[in-house]
């Protein structure tokens, strides 16, 4: 990837790794042409340059140096990045986690939209489930975003479980500093058989079911018909995770709607300008639909 000097009117980026098949520039690019703007959304991807998370604040200042307006940031520099920026905005002071940073008079200041965008999506996706008691797979930046957007939307008990048991001790605490003492705990992957038999619902916010890492999070021997099960990932949309879940008569949700919904957010924040959503719904739509079909060409061949 080369950075070129030119300053188009809105030129934004996108930070973190193995981000070739992202579908976040095309999305972002198709809604700015509807809307008559000079926009380019570029890639750094810090697996291609070599580079660790670490290296995020270097990549910020790069890009705020080269005129961008502003950067997305993804896995797994979305915690990394919170102390390299001037300010947060109240959601990502609370979450510990940034996926949107904008570069203005105040210099770096750092957005989380993946909550409300989570929000947005599972309103619409399953509305009326019940949410008493919900496991989440996965204390990251994307965990930390869905956590606090389903306590705040009702869930009374939020059960956390993550292959790094500090993380999920981490964000359980926050959980329980902001939204209340009894309403987070830690679970062990060992006890998820016994929790998700008391559960109303499951949601990934795990890399497990992307297409680099096919494998899903848990044995789906574990999940029942009476939860609902939620994906954060959306390439591929339908994960094993949510084909098990659907031959088990679930409801279910996949990674689309929050990826839509964050992206809008993230636009409005960079330009301005209040994107169409449903228009942006449809174009993700026709953009998955696209690379669900040259992935399977590329597999046979073709």
């Amino acid at each position: 990837m080369i950075l070129s000097i030119d300053n188009p009117r809105h030129r934004v980026g996108l930070i973190g790794a193995d981000i070739g098949p992202s579908l976040s520039p095309p999305l972002h690019e198709r809604e700015a042409q509807h809307l008559g703007l000079s926009y380019v959304y570029e890639r750094l991807d810090i697996t291609a340059l070599g580079l660790a998370p670490e290296a995020v604040g270097g990549l910020l200042r790069l890009t705020q140096q080269l005129g961008f307006s502003g950067v997305n940031i993804t896995h797994p520099c979305k915690q990394e990045v919170v102390d390299q920026l001037t300010r947060l905005s109240t959601d990502a002071a609370a979450l510990g986690a940034v996926n949107t940073v904008v570069f203005d008079h105040r210099g770096a200041v750092g957005h989380n939209t993946d909550c409300q965008g989570f929000q947005e999506s599972f309103v619409r996706g399953l509305p009326e489930v019940p949410t008493r008691r919900v496991v989440l797979l996965g204390a990251g930046g994307a965990g930390s975003a869905v956590a606090h957007g389903l306590l705040s939307l009702g869930t009374e008990e939020l059960l956390v479980c993550d292959i790094d048991s500090d993380r999920a001790h981490a964000l359980t605490t926050s959980l329980r500093e902001r939204h209340g003492p009894d309403r987070a705990a830690t679970v062990q992957r060992e006890e998820l058989g016994d929790e998700l038999r008391r559960a109303d619902g499951l949601i990934n916010a795990t890399p497990a079911g992307m297409r680099a890492h096919p494998a899903p999070p848990l044995e789906p021997d574990l999940l029942h018909e009476r939860l609902w099960v939620a994906e954060v990932v959306y390439r591929p949309l339908e994960t094993e995770l949510l084909t098990h879940a659907r031959q088990l008569g679930c409801r279910t949700l996949d990674g689309g709607g929050m990826a839509v919904f964050q992206a809008a957010l993230s636009f409005e924040l960079f330009t301005g300008r209040r994107p169409d959503r449903e228009r942006m719904l449809r174009h993700f739509a026709t953009l998955a639909e696209d690379d669900t079909a040259a992935v399977t060409a590329e597999r046979e061949g073709r």
